[in-house]
């Protein structure tokens, strides 16, 4: 079973169905069945899905033909599911091979502690679903933001970096669709501490980019752009108009609001 990394892991008293790691970068296909997902979770994904979204190659407009579909979802359990000693899951993969879903509460505290998947997927220009609770969690998008981002992606970038540099040394050239993403998302970090706004697409960085995954820079010039997007990046985040903390009283109330209104709603008829 798959699971998200150690840094973001659910809290030991949820129970999780098969999981799949919370990283910027989009899955890739094994060209396998998709694991069984287990029908509870299956009913939370189904029936109580608020948001959903592509993500991926899709979503940053480096899609090609062979590009996989990755589609990142919210659901919201029914507060009644709470009340039990097995609670809900917090995350389900599937039931779609490339399919990964959180539920509410569990995606809002990584929002908050700016995992750059979580917060990635609040801005997706492809939204596939949305119902009123998901409109009113879109509207918190800049709630979310904070320049905590400098920690979280810069952190994750490191990690990048340095497996990168281990293929280097190992193997001679980088996994280059890997080196392609890390300049992506180094970007994308670079331009919310500039601006205060995450924009996912890449626009017309998307011709240069699908070089680099192509294997048609040098590793020395995409080495060389990843140090001075990571030095702009520093420099932005002194000067950033994000606040320093998200506003999580804000997220909160949010919570507590939705929580309450299923409560009510899911308790009728002697749930």
């Amino acid at each position: 079973m798959r699971s998200e990394p150690p840094a973001h892991r659910a809290a030991p008293t949820s129970q999780a169905v098969p999981a799949h790691p919370a990283s910027p970068a989009p899955a890739v296909s094994s060209g396998s069945p998709a694991p069984a997902v287990s029908a509870a979770g299956l009913s939370l994904v189904r029936d109580h899905t608020v948001y959903s979204c592509v993500m991926g190659s899709r979503a940053f407009g480096l899609a090609t033909d062979t590009s996989d579909t990755d589609v990142r979802g919210v659901f919201l359990a029914p507060t009644p599911l709470f009340w039990r000693f097995e609670k809900p899951p917090t995350h389900v993969e599937g039931p779609e091979p490339e399919q990964f879903s959180w539920e509410l509460e569990r995606f809002c505290a990584l929002a908050l502690r700016a995992n750059p998947n979580i917060l990635e997927c609040l801005h997706s220009p492809l939204v596939e679903h949305v119902d009123d609770t998901g409109r009113e969690l879109l509207a918190l998008r800049r709630a979310f933001l904070s320049r905590q981002a400098h920690e979280t992606f810069a952190r994750y970038a490191l990690g990048q970096r340095k497996k990168l540099e281990a293929d280097v040394r190992t193997h001679g050239a980088p996994r280059w669709k890997h080196a392609m993403h890390l300049l992506r998302l180094l970007t994308s970090s670079r331009d919310l501490l500039r601006t205060g706004s995450l924009t996912i697409d890449v626009g017309e960085q998307r011709d240069p980019l699908l070089a680099v995954k192509r294997g048609e820079v040098p590793w020395d010039e995409v080495d060389r752009r990843m140090v001075r997007l990571a030095a702009e990046t520093d420099e932005a985040a002194a000067s950033s108009p994000l606040p320093p903390e998200p506003d999580h009283a804000r997220v909160e109330d949010f919570l507590v609001r939705v929580r309450r209104a299923s409560a009510l709603r899911d308790s009728v008829g002697g749930r």
